[in-house]
């Protein structure tokens, strides 16, 4: 590393730039199946200007930087640089404006969505991207995320209003306004989202918010099959009724989560979880017509509430499906993948999904955010098996042909980080060179998250 560089940031930053190992080995991975990279030094800025300084100093040294929030991502968007620094926006978590009856609110990058919704929970408003870990509102931004109500409210991109960007050349821009429409000039705010930190830092967020709805309801539903199940869905969503999550689990999960989380009086067979959201009389009319759908499906044991307590027993059960399949065997790790279909593929591609999984011996329990065609496949591995990795790119390989195959992604929501570039050429080669060409334009020196997403 250029002494001149450490010198500098040093300077501006003094001890909150971590040069020692146990701070490094903290900032270099996420949740994902790659080995840790330790970047040379980690940054701990506290405010916009400090990151816009110190995207300076790495433009003029042409020093790689790669963004850190919460590390819960999937895809190796997080995996450190050995010959760069780490900037981790831990300390940009102040919540800066709330706006409740506009329904929209200003966020520092580092804030939750359960700090958020913690703070609003008095105001009659919700922030409602949920995708089940406690990601950073940023980092939800760098990945496109969405989750478990995108059914009904939408992804990331679609609640996002405006964003403060710094640029590689340390450069400042606001994208957007507080306005819930716009028509001008370029939709920069959807450029930075799903740009997984090789455009620029986000550092602040203007989101839309949600009135909090008059009554909450959840149901659950057996069935004999994932395809019964899967088409359940698919009808509750053709016929309009206004469900806020529609979640499946498969059977091996069922068992799984059962155990796990203490789920009485279930039983092991592929499962709907439901919610909705409005008025009373609404909810209970759409329960009876969710209810008469899913048994002519061959559902059965269909159960509902409007008890909190049981509601939150069941969405943490679902919360904790990650935790539930790692603790099955200790010192193993995850690879957590997703894919998303049409929801009139939905079915074929997940049956497609568990045959494989038999094929190759996995234990890779399946779940789904049915309403809108996307489902994870959640494989358990031994780091220390080589012949795992080799099966569980096998599979993917396998998953990724067919989704495309059924008109579908290579990713619903996890993005591509350092997983999935080969699959993003098979699903955009023919606008990958643009892509490229906004890199370049943007990061001429390449030094923002280098080699995720694509390479140069």
């Amino acid at each position: 590393m250029n002494e001149g560089f450490v010198k500098k940031i040093l300077s501006l930053l003094d001890k909150r730039f971590a040069l020692s190992e146990s701070v490094r080995s903290n900032y270099a991975k996420g949740e994902d199946i790659f080995d840790p990279v330790l970047p040379f030094g980690v940054a701990f800025p506290n405010s916009t200007e400090e990151i816009s300084e110190i995207l300076k100093l790495c433009s003029e040294y042409e020093v790689p930087v790669v963004p850190f929030g919460a590390g819960t991502s999937l895809e190796g968007q997080v995996v450190g640089n050995e010959k760069g620094i780490s900037v981790s926006l831990e300390n940009l978590n102040d919540i800066l404006e709330i706006n409740k009856d506009d329904f929209d609110c200003r966020v520092q990058a580092a804030v939750t969505r359960i700090q958020l919704n913690n703070y609003l929970k008095d105001q009659g408003v919700f922030f409602p991207i949920d995708p089940g870990a406690d990601a950073t509102i940023g980092g939800m931004c760098s990945t496109s995320a969405s989750g478990t109500m995108a059914v009904r409210y939408g992804t990331m991109r679609t609640n996002v209003l405006a964003l403060t960007v710094v640029l590689p050349n340390g450069d400042i821009i606001t994208t957007g306004s507080r306005s819930k429409k716009s028509s001008a000039g370029y939709n920069l705010t959807g450029l930075f989202i799903g740009s997984e930190g090789t455009l620029g830092i986000i550092t602040e967020i203007q989101l839309k918010l949600s009135p909090v709805p008059e009554s909450i309801i959840s149901g659950i539903c057996h069935f004999d099959s994932v395809e019964r199940a899967v088409n359940s869905a698919k009808e509750i969503i053709q016929f309009g009724i206004p469900v806020a999550r529609i979640e499946l689990l498969n059977a091996e999960q069922m068992e799984i989560s059962i155990n796990f989380s203490k789920l009485e009086g279930l039983d092991i067979e592929p499962t709907l979880f439901f919610e909705f959201h409005g008025s009373e009389r609404s909810n209970i009319e759409s329960i009876d017509n969710s209810k008469d759908i899913c048994e002519a499906n061959n559902g059965f044991k269909f159960s509902w509430s409007k008890d909190f307590e049981e509601r939150n027993r069941l969405w943490k059960a679902r919360h904790d499906v990650y935790w539930s399949v790692k603790a099955l065997k200790p010192n193993s790790r995850i690879y957590a993948t997703d894919a998303c279909v049409p929801i009139t593929k939905l079915a074929e591609c997940i049956e497609f999904a568990e045959l494989e999984i038999r094929k190759l011996n996995l234990r890779a329990p399946i779940i789904g955010h049915v309403g809108d065609g996307n489902f994870h496949v959640t494989i358990l591995y031994d780091p220390q098996n080589k012949d795992d990795f080799h099966m569980i790119r096998r599979f993917s390989d396998k998953l990724v042909a067919k989704s495309l195959e059924l008109g579908g992604t290579i990713t619903g929501e996890h993005g591509i980080g350092l997983n999935k570039k080969e699959y993003l050429l098979m699903e955009h080669g023919d606008s990958l060179p643009l892509m490229k060409l906004l890199k370049r334009s943007i990061d001429p020196k390449n030094i923002m998250n280098p080699g995720k997403i694509f390479d140069l």
